[in-house]
């Protein structure tokens, strides 16, 4: 009768053993490889770390924020110091076209000299307006809205750029202006425009000539940050060195 009741026993069990298998084959076929992969990398060790999630929305977002004030802030260090478009050929801000008539008959008279010395005030006046616009381009990034960020996120390595070039040009020029026009007289280009001016006109026969000159530095100015914001914009999606921070990382993908 033991044995009867053993076998019963045993019988039971592994009928019980039998069905739990099938349950759990049935639910589990689907993720068979999957469970067998993530078994395997636990046995050897290998499989402390998960494969990263895709960033949200959210955090898209913020790091594009994050990643053009970086940006901004990296492009006004370096424009902003002494020679920064001066000595720098990418940026360099030459004479309007407007004064290229007045900088040709100064050559012809020996006054060089003082367009030279305009060009360089130009530069000077360009590299003391840039640190004070700094203020402006952070505001513009803090009012981008999640349509714009999304469509910058999903666009060429340059769509940040390209969107404050494009909306919003216009009302930075217009921030700037009184910015560069009071750079321009403090670094002495207005004393030196008048001048170069007055030299001219005592040419006899020259024709009229007249220059912008905050309107133009603001321009040269804006093109130059917007160039180098380009190129930081660029750099912070592809070059992980540029990453500096968890959040960039995470969205940019250099881990």
């Amino acid at each position: 009768m033991k044995n009867i009741f053993r076998k019963s026993a045993d019988n039971k069990c592994l009928f019980t053993l039998c069905t739990l298998a099938v349950c759990i084959f049935v639910l589990n076929t689907a993720n068979a490889d999957n469970l067998l992969e993530k078994g395997m990398k636990i046995l050897s060790g290998s499989g402390e770390k998960e494969s990263r999630e895709e960033p949200t929305n959210s955090e898209i977002s913020n790091a594009f924020k994050q990643a053009l004030r970086i940006g901004s802030e990296n492009v006004v260090a370096q424009l902003g110091q002494k020679n920064g478009f001066n000595d720098d050929p990418a940026v360099h801000i030459p004479l309007p076209e407007k004064l290229d008539t007045v900088k040709s008959a100064l050559n012809k008279i020996g006054l060089s000299s003082l367009t030279e010395n305009l060009e360089l005030k130009l530069n000077r006046a360009a590299e003391k307006a840039t640190p004070e616009a700094k203020k402006l381009f952070l505001q513009a990034i803090k009012n981008m809205t999640f349509e714009d960020v999304m469509n910058i996120y999903k666009g060429p390595e340059d769509s940040a750029t390209k969107y404050f070039k494009n909306s919003m040009s216009g009302a930075l020029a217009e921030e700037m202006r009184p910015i560069v026009k009071n750079s321009l007289s403090s670094v002495g280009a207005v004393k030196t425009y008048n001048r170069v001016m007055d030299e001219y006109n005592s040419i006899p026969l020259v024709p009229d000539a007249k220059a912008d000159l905050a309107g133009y530095v603001t321009n040269e100015a804006m093109d130059g940050i917007f160039y180098y914001m380009a190129e930081e914009e660029a750099a912070i999606r592809e070059n992980p060195a540029k990453q500096t921070t968890e959040l960039l990382k995470r969205v940019f993908g250099s881990e």
